[in-house]
């Protein structure tokens, strides 16, 4: 009897496989799906009043004052959901922006903003037109004393060139002292450059002929005599500032004409009194080509 017993006590002792624990596991992973679809829901439904707020308070924190509409989307992945205003990244590079009318009022938009290509052959355009202006003034002056023969102007990247031709007319050769009809050709010149803005840069430069004297051993020391001698003309006769001239000697190196030309030996004596650009560089690229537009016309 009491082995019987003995024996029941063991066979109730021992442990029972469970083939059903995979149902627990599934269990857990249907809780988890359940949980990610509802929270993608969740996420889904935009508070419309919540998120005017949030873009209110970013658009005054930017600066901006434009109003742009919002709409809500149905899902995340719908086309039609919510579309932030777009920021002007302008503001943050200190440009002022009209409150009022919503346009930008500094140069930088002017010529880099809005337009593009447009606004920036704009601007050339205007800026060939200031030279124009000096030019003409120029002329003007030259034709009341019977010299705008002395004189030539062309447009480059740089700005507006006024060419002085110093054979017979600045300088005697081998020479840096201003002849007296050179001096009344700056006399025209100076009083226009005088206002102006820019900075004026003079740049003597001389033919193939070599020189050698004590003064002068070379057309290097020559040119840039000459150029001097028309920056201190133009600060002690035509009240030019100082601070906007320099004076430059190139020599023989930048000739007008090649030595094989019969104009090279007179076109290439010559100091050059260039008006210089303040505008940008892609600005100054189209001087040249809207200059020779304007000639053919």
């Amino acid at each position: 009897m009491s082995a019987s017993k003995g024996r029941g006590r063991k066979h109730e002792e021992e442990e029972h496989i469970n083939h059903e624990r995979w149902l627990v596991s599934y269990a857990d992973m249907m809780t988890l799906l359940m949980v990610l679809f509802i929270v993608m829901f969740a996420i889904s439904q935009v508070d419309q009043k919540k998120f005017a707020a949030l873009k209110d308070g970013l658009s005054s924190g930017f600066g901006s004052t434009e109003s742009v509409p919002v709409t809500g989307g149905t899902g995340i992945s719908d086309n039609d959901g919510v579309v932030p205003g777009k920021i002007d990244i302008g503001i943050g590079l200190g440009v002022k922006q009209n409150t009022t009318t919503g346009s930008d009022s500094s140069a930088y938009t002017e010529g880099r903003g809005k337009g593009g290509k447009d606004s920036t052959r704009a601007r050339a355009e205007a800026e060939l037109k200031r030279f124009g202006d000096v030019e003409g003034k120029i002329k003007k002056a030259l034709a009341v004393k019977h010299l705008q023969g002395d004189v030539r102007f062309k447009v480059t990247e740089r700005g507006l060139v006024v060419a002085l031709i110093s054979d017979d007319v600045f300088f005697d050769s081998a020479s840096a002292t201003i002849r007296p009809r050179g001096r009344q050709v700056l006399d025209a010149v100076g009083p226009v450059l005088s206002p102006l803005p820019q900075d004026v840069a003079v740049e003597g430069h001389a033919n193939k002929l070599q020189i050698s004297s004590a003064q002068y051993p070379t057309n290097w020391e020559l040119s840039a005599g000459r150029a001097s001698s028309v920056v201190r003309y133009l600060i002690d006769h035509e009240d030019v500032s100082a601070g906007h001239l320099s004076a430059t000697g190139y020599g023989s190196s930048r000739p007008l004409y090649p030595e094989s030309d019969p104009r090279s030996i007179t076109f290439n004596r010559r100091v050059d009194v260039v008006v210089v650009s303040n505008e940008s560089a892609d600005v100054r690229a189209l001087l040249p080509k809207l200059a020779e537009q304007l000639s053919d016309l």
